[in-house]
């Protein structure tokens, strides 16, 4: 996955709460078989209607999505951190987020930025008033930054380092490889192995 450090971009505000993973990707696009091109259906329903955000051309190429509290509940599917990423946004600022989704995004590469209601309500309001507004979101410094707000949101270290790394679980462990390697090779021939043989 790309390394994050610090983003700056347009938003999307998403005035919606309890937004779900059916709602972020209806379970009609789960048949694909690759990780890409969910972004063609990501609130593919809402996005019937003319008049919903995501359709606004003033928000075409935003990728920070600001969304009302509660995001990412229902189902565990990785396929709704995958079509927010395919559309384009790194960053999804709410109050509140599911704990699966959470950990799915943070495992794919999309941040999950957790402010107060009061922040989230103060950042909506300034990309309503000026959809041009650039909103940075800084993971070293653990801030989010528009206009004249500036706002500080948790993350623990290890979760921090991982995503400025570029570290998904399988990065994670392939940074371990010459020691896995030098374990398979000193094993004895009749153990499984993961090492080819000739």
């Amino acid at each position: 996955m790309d390394a994050f450090t610090t983003h700056s971009g347009r938003a999307v505000p998403l005035r919606r709460s309890d937004v779900d993973t059916d709602q972020i990707i209806p379970s009609d696009w789960l048949k694909r078989v690759e990780r890409t091109g969910f972004g063609a259906g990501l609130f593919s329903e809402w996005r019937e209607d003319p008049d919903f955000v995501l359709n606004a051309p003033v928000h075409a190429g935003a990728s920070i999505l600001v969304a009302g509290e509660n995001f990412g509940t229902g189902s565990s599917r990785e396929h709704a951190v995958w079509a927010l990423t395919d559309f384009g946004f790194r960053a999804v600022v709410s109050e509140r987020f599911a704990d699966i989704f959470r950990s799915n995004s943070l495992k794919g590469g999309l941040l999950p930025v957790q402010l107060s209601g009061d922040e989230v309500e103060s950042l909506m309001r300034l990309v309503e008033a000026d959809p041009a507004v650039e909103v940075t979101v800084d993971l070293v410094a653990r801030q989010v930054r528009a206009g004249d707000l500036v706002a500080s949101f948790p993350l623990d270290d290890f979760t921090r380092w991982r995503l400025m790394e570029g570290l998904d679980d399988i990065g994670l462990t392939l940074t371990q490889e010459q020691d896995i390697s030098a374990y398979e090779a000193s094993r004895p021939s009749r153990l499984p192995s993961t090492t080819p043989t000739a």
